[in-house]
């Protein structure tokens, strides 16, 4: 079964942090959360596990969490 086409999200600029991002796009509610979820390898960027919640994203740049995936768009 195919994935989803991820969902864009515009950020109005070139680039985002990881953790930003991921509040941003209503991926999670709290700091915290975002936090814990990168720290423990639940999130995958451009479909590589990333746990660096300062990760500089750029325009097409695909962040995946718990099966939903978003595209940052400028």
């Amino acid at each position: 079964m195919a994935s989803p086409a991820p969902q864009d999200v515009p950020v109005g600029s070139e680039m985002i942090r990881l953790g930003s991002f991921m509040k941003y796009a209503g991926m999670l509610d709290s700091g915290g959360d975002v936090k814990e979820a990168i720290i423990d390898g639940y999130v995958k960027v451009n479909g590589e596990i990333d746990r660096r919640r300062g990760r500089q994203l750029q325009a097409g740049d695909v962040v995946t969490f718990e099966g939903r995936s978003f595209r940052v768009q400028v």
